[in-house]
């Protein structure tokens, strides 16, 4: 029931003796009453369009043709006929996919969708790559890229391709792929954050700590900010540390690890403390480091280069002096007479620690540098 309200102008209307309405009274009447009738008249359509303002979009009747079927194929998926949406899609595309139609895009889209939804993702990535390399100023282009990334999580987490109708075939590698070119195609954006930590998180599960290390190490420089930032520090550090294969391997990673937990316990100390990434864990990098040495030194005295191997011995005690390893090479040292017993090692270039910083050279006193003169010769002369 549609009530009104006394308002001032009808008064208005009245104290000049006639009791009649207005002509403004009346166009505020009309157009209340049509609000009240009609919603639609109240909120407009309305779609921003960056060079003409506020448009109102046009009705469904007044749609063309070409644009009624997207919508008829749209309501079809929604409903779970998604074989008839792509029937309809497929002969639409086979009479216009070489015409200039602003429908092209919004088909293949929804022919992925629909190509999705009836289990064959593989051929739905065929259409969804139209959308991105023909339409890359379209609307459907970043839902074409989110589209791939969903599908290369589903590869990534088990998903085999179908081989005569059945999934037999590992997709691992094509889902890897996937999730990179969403990185290459929407840089710096939300979906490309996740697709990196989640690429990064996949070669940690499936321990492949290389390319773990490497994807988190893109993470961290290309999302600075990212409120994942801790966990990516933290399991670049296992993973640096996980590379590690023993003394007969090689202990670039070990080094690296040290650095990257210095880094960690800087920023987060409570969580460093937490996780055990303290003096402990660097305690026990140096011992794996200098373990490594102490293998290579043996490994030159098998081959005979007995200068190589002392060398090595010496860099090892300058640089992991607290280590059993360093005790282990002193004592070789001393049954070949290169050292003398409670003999410290002599400074070699090169042989400082890597995370103990090189003191400045000591200030020369004036004059430090000029030749000793014989006195008696110089009064000789």
């Amino acid at each position: 029931m549609l009530v009104v309200m006394n308002h001032p102008a009808t008064n208005a209307g009245s104290e000049h003796g006639d009791g009649s309405l207005t002509k403004r009274s009346v166009a505020v009447f009309a157009l209340a009453l049509a609000a009240c009738l009609n919603p639609a008249l109240a909120q407009p359509d309305l779609t921003l369009d960056p060079s003409q303002g506020w448009m109102a979009n046009t009705p469904d009747e007044a749609r063309p043709a070409d644009g009624q079927l997207m919508d008829r194929c749209r309501a079809l998926l929604a409903e779970g006929n998604a074989k008839e949406a792509r029937s309809l899609l497929s002969d639409w595309l086979d009479e216009n996919e070489f015409s200039t139609s602003p429908f092209l895009a919004e088909a293949y889209l929804l022919r992925g969708d629909a190509r999705v939804a009836t289990n064959s993702e593989w051929w739905a990535l065929y259409d969804y790559e139209a959308v991105i390399k023909q339409f890359p100023g379209s609307v459907e282009f970043p839902k074409a890229v989110e589209r791939e990334f969903e599908i290369g999580k589903r590869y990534l987490t088990g998903l085999k391709t179908k081989i005569f109708w059945m999934r037999l075939e590992d997709a691992t590698s094509l889902g890897a792929e996937l999730l990179v070119r969403v990185q290459e195609r929407l840089p710096g954006s939300r979906i490309a954050e996740e697709a990196c930590l989640f690429l990064a998180d996949h070669y940690y599960r499936v321990r492949d700590l290389t390319q773990a290390s490497e994807m988190y190490d893109i993470f961290l420089r290309n999302f600075p900010t990212s409120e994942h930032r801790q966990r990516a520090m933290q399991r670049r550090v296992y993973a640096s540390i996980g590379q590690f294969k023993g003394p007969s391997y090689d202990s670039s990673g070990l080094v690296e690890a040290r650095s990257l937990i210095k880094n960690f316990a800087d920023q987060y100390p409570a969580e460093a403390e937490r996780a055990g990434m303290s003096d402990a864990l660097s305690a026990r990098l140096d011992e794996s480091i200098a373990s490594q040495k102490l293998e290579k030194a043996r490994w030159y005295f098998k081959q005979g280069d007995e200068v190589s191997a002392r060398f090595t011995l010496n860099r090892l005690r300058r640089s992991h002096p607290r280590t059993v390893a360093a005790s282990i090479a002193y004592d070789l040292m001393l049954e070949r007479g290169w050292v003398k017993e409670n003999a410290s090692t002599p400074a070699m270039p090169g042989d400082v620690p890597a995370d103990t910083p090189k003191a400045d050279a000591p200030a020369t006193a004036p004059g430090a540098d000029a030749p000793k003169v014989d006195a008696k010769k110089e009064g000789d002369q």
